[in-house]
């Protein structure tokens, strides 16, 4: 008999995250690295187990994604959104706590475009007065 798989996507900023979730021990794994040889931070492996522990669901689930996209924290935002989506299928009355810490909700915020004239988005050259 085949293990039950549950899957999602989680988007943020330019990343995507496509996530599974499989019966198993706990370990998360992105593009096929331990989540800890990948993220370079310890505040970003927070960002990611966050749907798990507002689930009670840590050491449950493996967790297998593939991300591209963005830098570090964006495809731990993206890893986290997916997560959470995932967990709704294997459990819809897990919507409520989830949705309560606001983790089913796409990050909207995105860079703002260059204007013509900056250096960046908003940064202007240096004024000189002559």
């Amino acid at each position: 008999m085949a293990q039950a798989q549950y899957q999602a996507t989680g988007r943020r900023k330019n990343s995507s995250a496509r996530v599974r979730l499989v019966p198993g021990n706990g370990k998360i794994v992105f593009n096929g690295k331990e989540m800890e040889d990948y993220l370079p931070y310890a505040s970003l492996f927070v960002i990611v187990k966050q749907p798990l522990a507002v689930t009670q669901t840590e050491g449950q689930y493996d967790v297998y994604i593939n991300v591209h996209g963005g830098g570090y924290a964006g495809q731990s935002g993206a890893a986290r959104h997916g997560i959470a989506r995932a967990l709704l299928q294997v459990d819809p009355d897990f919507r409520k706590p989830l949705k309560d810490a606001g983790l089913l909700t796409r990050d909207p915020r995105m860079k703002e475009r260059k204007k013509p004239g900056l250096k960046k988005a908003r940064k202007a050259p240096q004024f000189s007065k002559r």
